[in-house]
């Protein structure tokens, strides 16, 4: 096997230190290797880097283990050294002689004949970007559930709020958990407090506002409200941030934005991930099978067994389910008839996993050649075949008792 790298190391890092094996070839294929003990502390991968470049290393070969690679691995691309990131699950040690030690031997020894795929790591300014677009969607999801909890108190007091309105941290939701929490407990006078469409609801809110609210619920529900605003604070700091990173990507956020069912946020979390350089992917499919929605390959004596699709980046495909979600119920849109089309066939999962495919082949095009997304129409199918489309439309109709007679329409004019 050809040796790409003369002189490679392979780091083992955990959060205290790090295991660095120096893998040296020489002229006649004898290699040697020198095994050192470094700590995770900044002046200690200093030293590091300083002893990777003495020994003329042509390639450093770190695998992601937790967030415990970031300190090593930016600080030693710091120093001008060749840092190559790779995933755990293809750098896997042989079971039985696995410690420390022998992992940064392997990695070495894998990094040195060429036989592993870098991860992406992106340049700062999209890391300030995950970062912060990450962190937004972790504080939503933390927003929502303190008004879960809420909700859940208001069940225990006997307040059914939530049967009534869709949002109960709403305008008229608010107004009515503030009265309750200032000693308010007339139902009548709580449902006067609804606005605009809710007063159509007064007498069904008068219903559910009769409960056992007490002190204790008061307390409770002012703790859970001061949380959901602190969020909502927290929210609109984020926003305002992500506004102001995202102005050089201004463009292709709004070129994104033209695909149905991608809102601006979605399009800020897929630049964010994606970092919007397509040119890190040879192809369209390179992209969608990064992106974890292309069907896995497993196949073993001609037999092929589960094609599931791969882990991809999680904050990108949750995005892209939601904007597939949203698509699937539209009527007059190409993705929301492949959506009814595939899941007619395969079932909503299946479907939802084939619009996200589509979404991610059209934004790699999009993002490559800078042109909008131009949508096929609900029709494109019947426009495509249009001859199965007839025998399926006859066919069910002929399952439902019918005997049908084609004959061409004439068109006047």
């Amino acid at each position: 096997m050809d040796v790409l790298y003369q002189r490679c190391a392979g780091l083992d890092v955990s959060k205290r230190d790090a295991k660095a094996c120096v893998r040296i070839t020489g002229d006649r294929g004898k290699t040697s290797q020198e095994i050192t003990t470094w700590g995770a502390m900044t002046n200690e991968v200093n030293r590091l880097a300083d002893y990777l470049l003495a020994q003329d290393v042509g390639l450093v070969v770190i695998e992601a283990t937790g967030d415990y690679w970031r300190q090593f691995y930016f600080l030693l691309e710091d120093k001008g050294l060749n840092v190559q990131l790779v995933h755990a699950k293809e750098a896997r040690n042989v079971p039985g002689r696995k410690t420390d030690v022998s992992d940064a031997a392997w990695l070495a020894q894998l990094g040195a004949h060429g036989l592993l795929h870098a991860c992406l790591v992106p340049p700062e300014n999209i890391r300030r970007l995950r970062d912060l677009t990450r962190a937004r969607t972790a504080i939503t999801d933390e927003r929502s559930r303190e008004v879960q909890r809420l909700e859940k108190m208001l069940e225990d007091s006997g307040i059914k709020l939530s049967s009534i309105a869709t949002d109960i941290t709403g305008v008229s939701g608010r107004a009515m958990l503030q009265a309750l929490i200032e000693g308010q407990n007339d139902p009548a006078v709580l449902a006067d407090l609804a606005k605009r469409g809710m007063r159509r609801k007064i007498p069904a809110l008068t219903e559910a506002l009769t409960g056992r609210f007490n002190e204790h619920h008061a307390f409770m529900a002012r703790l859970f409200l001061d949380r959901v605003d602190a969020h909502t604070k927290d929210l609109q700091r984020l926003d305002a941030r992500i506004e102001e990173q995202m102005k050089p990507f201004s463009a292709a956020r709004e070129l994104l934005a033209t695909v149905p069912g991608i809102s601006t946020r979605t399009a800020e979390v897929i630049i964010a991930e994606t970092g919007a350089d397509m040119t890190v992917f040879p192809t369209a499919g390179h992209f969608a099978s990064w992106g974890g929605t292309a069907p896995g390959a497993n196949e073993s004596a001609g037999r092929v067994k589960s094609t599931k699709t791969r882990p991809g980046n999680r904050y990108l495909k949750r995005a892209l389910g939601t904007a597939a979600l949203t698509v699937s119920r539209s009527q007059t849109t190409y993705l929301g008839a492949k959506y009814r089309r595939i899941k007619s066939r395969r079932g909503p999962m299946k479907a939802l996993v084939a619009v996200e495919h589509s979404m991610l082949i059209s934004i790699w095009h999009m993002l490559t050649t800078g042109e909008c997304y131009v949508d096929p129409g609900p029709d494109y199918y019947t426009r495509r075949q249009p001859l199965r489309s007839k025998e399926r439309a006859v066919q069910q109709l002929e399952n439902l008792g019918y005997q049908v007679i084609l004959e061409p329409l004439q068109r006047t004019g």
